[in-house]
């Protein structure tokens, strides 16, 4: 009940805020700039095309900035979602950053890894959020263990250290470092992305990889086991082609535990999707494919096949409404909703 009452009132203020107009908030000075932005969806789901659930889902984020000098911002980051409020949690990234102009970014706090930052995601004009913390199989249910989210994920409950350059000749990378929390003894990891533009072609190849030491409980993909093994490694590729107003993404991403105590939570994950954008429509297709225990002789493969078409139509730049249909490997559904953006 405390988790719906924080949702709706979150929701109810990015609402207010964002009828003000433009962004919710926005102050800046010549050295100081503070920014809230974010969206809030509501909506239904109905899986087997029977009962319909309510759907919600928002983020809101706040983020100040203090321009030292032209090539230096000192700044904190605060974001709250529907998934920390979920978990019980009260944020989702807290976290301080140093920026400098033409060399890159130092972060520091409670936030995602570079891995997970420089990735690719798949098409998703719909509002089941399937790049990160699904809301689909939450609300579906799962007969089996399912790998959801297509880019490396480390999660943000342990402090955290990102170092990331600035682009240069269209190549990004960075680094992470996080070890003072209590569900593994340290984990590190690197993300590249690379950018091309060639006439009516843009390119974008991302690579990221991770090693954590003894996962001791861990989780942060929400439908398998929690973890507990010697190591666990992570290897991460995407793909994405623009052509005019196609967008053509492909996925890969391989999780490997070694010795795992608690039955298997490892596996790959293999996405694809495409995209139409046209005036005020969007449309998109995408396909998903989950095998968990791939890498464990004796152990039993856990495969899920998911497949979702969107539709979106942007009545305004700051309201939308949308709908999806697709497939799990046993379970149909359809959902539609409204998002307001911030």
């Amino acid at each position: 009940m405390t988790r719906f009452f924080m949702s709706a009132f979150i929701g109810t203020l990015g609402a207010l805020l964002w009828s003000a107009g433009g962004y919710a908030i926005s102050y800046q000075t010549n050295r100081v700039k503070f920014d809230v932005g974010g969206y809030g969806t509501v909506g239904i789901f109905e899986p087997n095309f029977e009962q319909p659930e309510f759907l919600g889902d928002f983020r809101l984020r706040t983020q100040l900035a203090y321009n030292i000098t032209h090539y230096n911002t000192l700044g904190a980051v605060f974001m709250i979602d529907e998934d920390a409020v979920y978990e019980g949690d009260y944020w989702h990234e807290m976290f301080a950053f140093w920026h400098m102009k033409n060399i890159g970014r130092l972060e520091i706090g409670f936030t995602n890894s570079v891995a997970h930052k420089l990735g690719l995601g798949l098409p998703d004009v719909g509002g089941l959020r399937i790049n990160h913390d699904s809301l689909l199989f939450r609300k579906i249910g799962l007969n089996s263990p399912v790998i959801a989210d297509p880019e490396i994920t480390n999660g943000s409950d342990t402090p955290r250290i990102n170092i990331v350059s600035a682009t240069h000749s269209n190549v990004q990378y960075g680094i992470s470092v996080a070890g003072l929390g209590s569900d593994y003894d340290y984990e590190v990891d690197a993300g590249l992305k690379l950018k091309l533009s060639q006439a009516k072609m843009k390119y974008a190849l991302s690579v990221g990889a991770s090693f954590m030491s003894h996962p001791d409980d861990f989780s942060t993909d929400d439908f398998v086991p929690k973890t507990t093994a010697d190591w666990r490694a992570q290897f991460y590729t995407g793909l994405n082609l623009q052509y005019n107003s196609w967008v053509f993404a492909t996925t890969v991403r391989m999780i490997y535990d070694e010795n795992p105590l608690n039955g298997v939570s490892d596996g790959i994950v293999v996405g694809s999707g495409l995209s139409y954008d046209i005036l005020n429509y969007t449309v998109s297709a995408t396909y998903m494919f989950s095998d968990v225990g791939v890498w464990h002789d004796g152990a039993k493969d856990y495969i899920q096949h998911t497949g979702i078409a969107s539709f979106r139509y942007k009545y305004s730049r700051y309201v939308d409404g949308w709908t999806s249909v697709g497939m799990t490997k046993s379970d149909p559904f359809v959902s539609a909703g409204i998002r307001i953006t911030f």
